[in-house]
């Protein structure tokens, strides 16, 4: 044999071990926290969970405040962040596309979607929280909306640079203005690639906890008033996981599996979506 050619096989066989040695340790990690997460999740999921109010220490309760908390603060801040991402991404991708200000944009949004969230909850709370004098709703849901806005504007100008240039020169041709044309043609073509991006802000920020720690805090009890502190399911967890009580850490247990189906849903949705897009 060849001797560069047995010194390539060892190295590509050496190599081979070490890669596959990096997947299994990973993914023997990840198999430990979600078995650990379905074993103690699972354990504490009743009914109760979802119709009764978080407990005091050493009371039986549920989770309910927080799961309408969250479902709230999360429904709020997409409802802020998706016409404004939109509306930004579209502009970025049929109106200045090679415009300097384009630029800009696109290089602070880069920034906006690698920030810390807790530098974001930071900034809304010395904006928000404190002239107003208190924690709201209302500021964790801007929170969360800070969080969506980069993420749809991505995938909102990605999606939207991809319909071909045919498609708007033939709806131009038979005199469709352009803001006919982006709403009828441009949407509607990158339609699932919208709602994809849409649906992975949602299930970035259903789990976020430092910007709701700064804005909306928390109450343990039920409270729909945008204009104070309101509970939400991952500060639960946060709080629930420090306590040294069992009953509140097996409801945090129960809690971050919530999150991590309906994190899971969302994501198995957006990769659906976009699979059939690119079938069609």
């Amino acid at each position: 044999m060849n001797p560069l050619y047995a010194r390539r096989k060892r190295r590509n066989v050496i190599m081979n071990g070490l890669s596959l040695a990096a997947t299994l340790f990973g993914l023997g990690w990840l198999v430990l926290v979600l078995g650990t997460l379905l074993w103690e999740g699972f354990s504490g999921l009743s009914l109760r969970v979802f119709t009764e109010m978080t407990p005091p220490p050493g009371s039986a309760g549920g989770l309910l405040n927080a799961i309408v908390g969250s479902l709230i603060l999360t429904v709020l801040g997409v409802l802020i962040g998706t016409p404004i991402g939109m509306l930004a991404g579209t502009y970025m991708a049929e109106y200045g596309r090679h415009d300097w200000l384009t630029s800009v944009v696109r290089f602070i949004n880069d920034i906006l979607l690698s920030a810390p969230s807790i530098v974001i909850g930071l900034f809304i709370y010395e904006v928000m929280v404190a002239p107003l004098g208190h924690f709201s709703g209302i500021a964790g849901a801007v929170a969360l909306a800070v969080i969506v806005i980069p993420v749809v504007v991505r995938t909102t100008e990605d999606m939207l640079i991809l319909v071909p240039d045919q498609l708007r020169e033939a709806a131009a041709s038979i005199g469709l203005p352009r803001s006919l044309m982006i709403m009828r043609v441009a949407y509607r073509a990158a339609q699932a690639g919208i709602i994809t991006g849409v649906l992975l802000a949602i299930a970035r920020v259903s789990g976020e906890t430092a910007p709701l720690l700064f804005t909306a805090l928390n109450n343990q009890f039920w409270s729909t008033n945008l204009g104070a502190p309101m509970a939400s399911l991952p500060v639960v967890i946060f709080q629930f996981a420090l306590s040294p009580y069992k009953d509140w850490q097996s409801l945090a247990w129960t809690g971050a599996l919530i999150i991590t189906f309906t994190v899971l849903a969302l994501s198995i949705t957006a990769r659906a979506l976009s699979s059939s897009r690119k079938s069609s």
